[in-house]
């Protein structure tokens, strides 16, 4: 229904690249804490990063069940962070300069994200804001012919180790939400700090709190129209939900299937694991609510995919996928007793990374009042250009 010959060759394409580039580098990159920069190349030279951007740049133009597939498969290899560092500069830094760049700055650093030898990273998080976005403090005051950044973010992906930054600040504090600005901040720009992250899971991806201290960037690094970044970052908001929603279906997935063969081979009390009665009813029951979320992501893609605007259905997404695909890898994970607590199984790390689900990109609690506010409170969101 959702996937053509095209889709499924391409998949087995990326399955064996993944195989061959990354799964040999996967617990170097779990221990170092980083990605190797080869990596990203390697992305670019194969076309992975350029799935949904414009010919013109290079990109392959390519519909979103090209964007799911390079996210489930990602996901199969078992490593969060991996996956988040390749995914984070696609689908979200490079979102943004897809949408708001100025044509200089596609030439320059959208051509160059999608070859693979430019990493972006996106930085709206705060400290001290969380998920309360219109609440950030970082200013960016017009001086002349530049703009002045000061302020902090952080829980920053690819923060320490990207060539550029897409910033979101103030640049008229009085006016919250409608004075955020988007801008493209250098990451070697005088002013620009990182602090490495030391996180639960997604091990291998590197995660930084940011500082600016007196940050200058010429005025021609604004991206979009003044004024407009909260706009721009709620519209975008429905694709990275999205996008974390087919991660945590691929996440669940992958238990499944790995606790599926474990149970096979396991013996206890003279036969198979799987066939007592108790572990057989929690696999149907973790694969039937895999597949719920599963489908209904592929519902939501399919919308997307067609032009419709989906900030509920997106929402909802994220929030059932996520809290799925930790039940789920719970249920898989005791299925292995005592090997399953091991790091030599996948499921151990599967654990931790998973647990980031509900938190990013929105977290439960807040995306329940999102949908709350729509389906109680009537309210109507709409697309950044309708407003």
């Amino acid at each position: 229904m959702f996937f053509t010959e095209e889709h499924h060759q391409f998949r087995q394409g990326f399955k064996d690249f993944l195989q061959k580039e990354a799964v040999p580098h996967i617990e170097r990159w779990e221990k170092e804490g980083k990605v190797d920069r080869e990596i990203f190349k390697k992305f670019g030279e194969m076309g992975y990063f350029g799935l949904r951007q414009d010919e013109e740049y290079g990109g392959l133009n390519l519909d979103l069940f090209f964007t799911v597939i390079f996210l489930e498969e990602l996901q199969k290899v078992n490593s969060g962070g991996f996956a988040a560092s390749m995914w984070a500069h696609q689908y979200l830094a490079m979102t943004h300069l897809k949408a708001e760049g100025t044509e200089e700055i596609k030439q320059k650093y959208l051509t160059a994200s999608i070859n693979g030898t430019m990493v972006g990273s996106l930085a709206i998080t705060e400290p001290f804001g969380g998920s309360d976005v219109a609440g950030m403090r970082t200013t960016a005051i017009k001086d002349g012919n530049e703009y002045v950044i000061n302020g902090s973010k952080t829980f920053i992906t690819n923060g320490v180790y990207c060539d550029y930054i897409v910033v979101a600040a103030k640049t008229n504090p009085e006016l919250q939400a409608k004075g955020i600005s988007i801008f493209l901040v250098d990451r070697n720009t005088p002013g620009v700090s990182a602090t490495k992250l030391d996180k639960l899971g997604w091990r291998a991806s590197d995660t930084a709190e940011l500082a600016f201290d007196n940050v200058r960037i010429p005025e021609t690094n604004l991206m979009g129209e003044l004024g407009r970044g909260f706009l721009y970052i709620m519209q975008h908001f429905a694709l990275e939900r999205l996008v974390m929603a087919v991660n945590a279906h691929a996440r669940a997935e992958f238990a499944v299937d790995y606790a599926l063969s474990y149970t096979s081979e396991r013996m206890a009390f003279g036969k198979q694991i799987n066939q007592f009665q108790v572990l057989r009813h929690k696999l149907a029951k973790c694969a039937s609510d895999t597949e719920i979320v599963k489908t209904f992501n592929y519902y939501t893609t399919k919308r997307l995919d067609m032009g419709e605007y989906v900030v509920k259905e997106a929402s909802m997404a994220k929030l059932n996928s996520t809290r799925v695909s930790d039940e789920v890898v719970y249920e898989c994970l005791q299925m292995l007793g005592g090997y399953g607590y091991m790091e030599e199984y996948p499921l151990a790390r599967l654990s931790r990374d998973s647990r980031l689900g509900p938190i990013g990109g929105g977290t439960s609690e807040i995306l329940c009042e999102i949908i709350a506010k729509m389906i109680i409170d009537n309210k109507q969101y709409e697309p950044a250009a309708k407003l």
